[in-house]
């Protein structure tokens, strides 16, 4: 039988069976390249936590430039946008030696998986899918393609593909990772046993970072304005200027109320996370005090965190051929897994496998 391998300390889910007993539980995520940079959301909600978890795991780390084609405006510099984002990988902590570091279309057995899962796919099951209603309702059906409709089963394959025994993920993706588990579950019911069955990894203590300029929406790369948003590139005077910019709320008591003070409550959570002190003793700091002293103190926070990663990201940027050179191990890597894996699928289908493929 598997080993049992206990949920990381700080992640919801009671346990994850590992594929193999006696190693360490595997993960795997990935962020597009949709902007010229991440931004603080992303980093501190993700690429914190990606992180942490290659200390005790088996790190698959992926950038999902397929996934990124899906919109209108996903190809728009994408080559550019793909190694930025690798970069910020690598700068934000991310280890080669320790995680597997990769472009998802530098293994093509994403797209093979994402076909078989299409075939176990129930039409309804990818209507509910949250993003493709919500975008087919905001831009029309017509204007919504069908990459954006199976969206979620290439999402299954890039996590099945791994035998990935936990997918590190907000809680706005863990409808993504429902399906996964479904269509892992219906294919080995059907066809054998051949995928690990994924847990959704969602840190209990989450970074949701919000909109500097409209603290009840999540920070994001399409905000209504870029002064909402504190990408991981920006230089130091542009972070400090956007959050002694940031809205706060009526009052001058700086206290953690999301509904009542989601302004405050934002920068409060935002320096919390950057300086790794808990809430309660940054409000017990600020007693007294306005809230020019705390978004004073969160600029600083946050220009020191980010600094040292924009600049070792323009480091790593500078030297293309290197960054490609790394791009390249990993991909390998990932594709030794990739291909025993669809390996074992082609032959539970009953494909004839070509001479020449193992």
């Amino acid at each position: 039988m598997p080993a049992r391998v206990p949920s990381p300390k700080g992640m919801k889910g009671t346990s994850m069976t590992s594929p193999t007993a006696g190693t360490r539980p595997r993960v795997l995520s990935g962020m597009q390249p949709s902007a010229d940079s991440l931004h603080l959301g992303n980093y501190l909600g993700a690429l914190v936590n990606y992180v942490k978890l290659q200390d005790a795991h088996d790190a698959f780390y992926f950038v999902p430039d397929l996934h990124s084609i899906t919109s209108p405006d996903g190809a728009t510099n994408l080559a550019e946008r793909t190694r930025t984002t690798v970069a910020q990988y690598i700068a934000g902590g991310v280890d080669v030696e320790r995680s597997t570091l990769f472009i998802q279309s530098h293994v093509p057995q994403h797209a093979e998986l994402a076909w078989v899962l299409q075939t176990i796919t129930g039409f309804g099951e990818a209507s509910r899918m949250t993003q493709f209603k919500d975008k087919a309702g905001r831009y029309g059906q017509d204007s919504t393609n069908v990459g954006l409709f199976t969206y979620p089963v290439l999402m299954a394959a890039d996590i099945l593909l791994y035998q990935a025994d936990g997918v590190p993920v907000g809680e706005d993706q863990k409808q993504h990772v429902e399906l996964t588990r479904t269509l892992a579950q219906r294919f080995n019911h059907r066809f054998g046993e051949v995928f690990t069955v994924p847990e959704p990894l969602i840190p209990a203590e989450g970074a949701r970072i919000y909109d500097l300029q409209d603290p009840t929406s999540k920070m994001s790369k399409s905000s209504a304005s870029p002064n909402g948003r504190i990408n991981v590139l920006d230089d130091s005077k542009t972070i400090a200027k956007r959050i002694k910019s940031a809205v706060t709320d009526d009052g001058s008591v700086v206290a953690f109320d999301r509904e009542a003070k989601p302004g405050v409550s934002n920068l409060l959570s935002i320096l919390s996370v950057v300086t790794e002190r808990p809430v309660d003793a940054l409000v017990a700091e600020f007693e007294g005090k306005m809230y020019g002293h705390l978004k004073v103190a969160t600029a600083d926070a946050v220009v020191a965190r980010l600094e040292p990663i924009r600049t070792r990201t323009l480091q790593l940027l500078d030297d293309p051929a290197e960054l490609d050179r790394l791009l390249a191990v990993g991909a390998e890597k990932a594709r030794v897994v990739a291909e025993e894996t669809l390996a074992k699928v082609y032959d539970a289908v009953g494909f004839l496998r070509p001479l020449g493929r193992a």
